[in-house]
Parts: structure tokens; C-alpha cells; sequence
């Protein structure tokens, strides 16, 4: 039985009688590799959490807060998450989804760090990766007339409001020197409001821009995007660890390509025809 159906039912059968099976709950969850842990019950907002609770009990400490004790509180949010779990999985579906599966069927895709050195002619899932200029793999986009040489400095530059410092971003070698020729001054207003939209849109002109590219992000069918990013963990996946907007939005736009090859034409405002 795979790590997460056997951590997800040992706890589905212990919401009764959680006391007598904490050192088998224990044990299973233990035997998971922790690199994948947080992916045990396959739930991306909480991850592992419900799970370290219920194992480490009312008193005990979780691996990544050790310095707070599991509150009687917290433990009964664990039991009841596992109990409405099993609750809704008992109950009769009322009807079968009509627009297709819940789950992926391709497996996920993870789109790690990695330093090429030479340009790559066949990239693969390399070029799904914000932060590879020339001579790696060419993919400049532009923006109102300003060409950028990756998405990542395009976000950069875009994210300061001085224009000096926008100038100099978007000159850098790489997007490295990018990131921190902006790290050296204030963000523009609102930014941090901002930012999930205007990546949404690099990203857009990104695919729009190189169709070759937008073949490759094709292929990850509808696999999940786990996006590698050291420096966030908001955009990147990193373990489990961050919130992998990144991976998010990729998926946002690959969807939105699929829908172009399906026919499907936005036009203003949200109607579509």
C-alpha cells in the first residue's frame, strides 16, 4: 500500500480509538520517507500537520515547532479533520463528476534547481524555469515594448518603482544580479498585493510569445507543477515547505492554453465564447 493510503487509513481507523493505536499511527508515519510527509495525506494547505498532531498527542511537540506543545484544542481539530474525511468518503456519491477527475492523472513534475552552463538545445522541463536567460535558453518576453531577457527579471524589474533601478534590472547579466539589484531598494507599493497577478501575466507573455515553450509546458499534461525556488517559499514548492505559486500558476496557464486548443475564445471583460 502506497505511503499516503496507508498513513491516511491508519488514522481514518484511529478517530475511535486514537489512544490505542498511537504507536502503530506512529510507527507508519515514521516510515514515510520525511521527504515526503508533507505530501502524505495529499492535502497541499495543510499538509502533514494533522497527522504530526495526532501522533504526537495532547502534551507532546511537533517536529517543526518543538518548542510548543500540541494544545487538547489542536488535537481535537486533528480527529475531527480525519473523521469528516472518513465521513465523506462513507457517504454515497450523489452524482459522478461530469467535467472529468479529481485527481491528476500524470504523474507530478518537479522543476528543480539546476546550472547549465551552455545553451541547451532541447531543454525539456528546464525552460518551464523563471530564471534562465541567454545563452542557457533563450526566452525573452516583452512587456509594453520592453524586452526582458526571463520572466524573473521581468518580475524584478517590474517589482521596483524607480526608474533608474528599473533600468539597471533589467540590464543585468542574470536574473541573480536581478534579484539583487532589487533586493537593494524598496519594493513599489503594494506589491506584495500585486505580485501573484503580474507573475500571472509574465507568465502568459512567456507562453504567448515562445509556442515551442508552450509545447513543453503542454506535455506536463495535467500533472502537478512542483516548482524548486531557495529564495521564496511563496512562489516555490521547496519540500513541501513553501506555497509553490509558481507551480500554481504554470498550471493556471497551461490550463488556459488547453482551453485555446479546445476552441474556447476569451474575449473582454469574463464572457467567452
Amino acid at each position: 500500500m502506497p505511503c499516503r493510503s496507508t498513513a491516511f487509513w491508519l488514522c481514518q481507523s484511529s478517530t475511535t480509538s486514537t489512544a490505542r493505536h498511537s504507536e502503530t499511527i506512529s510507527t507508519a508515519y515514521l516510515a514515510v520517507p520525511e521527504t515526503q510527509r508533507h505530501y502524505a495525506l495529499g492535502d497541499m494547505d495543510r499538509k502533514d500537520w494533522p497527522l504530526q498532531v495526532l501522533v504526537a498527542g495532547p502534551g507532546g511537540t511537533l517536529e517543526e515547532w518543538s518548542d510548543e506543545a500540541v494544545s487538547q484544542e489542536e488535537y481535537e481539530e486533528a480527529v475531527a479533520y480525519f473523521e469528516e474525511h472518513a465521513r465523506l468518503t462513507a457517504e454515497p456519491r450523489s452524482r459522478v463528476p461530469s467535467d472529468g477527475p479529481v485527481t491528476p492523472h500524470a504523474a507530478a513534475v518537479h522543476l528543480s534547481h539546476s546550472y547549465p552552463r551552455r545553451r541547451l538545445d532541447e531543454p525539456g522541463k528546464v525552460a518551464l524555469r523563471s530564471d534562465y536567460p541567454a545563452p542557457v535558453y533563450p526566452a525573452p518576453v516583452d512587456i509594453h515594448g520592453v524586452t526582458y531577457a526571463s520572466v524573473a527579471q521581468a518580475y524584478w524589474a517590474l517589482s521596483v518603482d524607480d526608474s533608474a533601478a528599473h533600468a539597471a534590472i533589467a540590464a543585468a547579466d542574470t536574473s541573480y544580479a536581478a534579484r539583487e539589484l532589487a533586493a537593494a531598494g524598496p519594493r513599489r507599493e503594494g506589491w506584495e498585493r500585486a505580485r501573484s497577478a503580474v507573475m500571472t501575466m509574465l507568465l502568459r507573455a512567456k507562453y504567448a510569445q515562445h509556442p515551442d515553450l508552450a509545447e513543453v509546458l503542454l506535455a506536463t499534461e495535467d500533472a502537478t507543477l512542483l516548482y524548486d525556488d531557495a529564495d521564496s517559499s511563496f512562489w516555490g514548492d521547496n519540500a513541501g515547505r513553501g506555497r509553490n505559486w509558481t507551480g500554481r500558476l504554470l498550471e493556471l496557464v497551461r490550463s488556459e492554453l488547453h482551453a485555446q486548443r479546445t476552441g474556447i475564445v476569451w474575449g473582454t471583460g469574463s464572457s467567452a465564447r
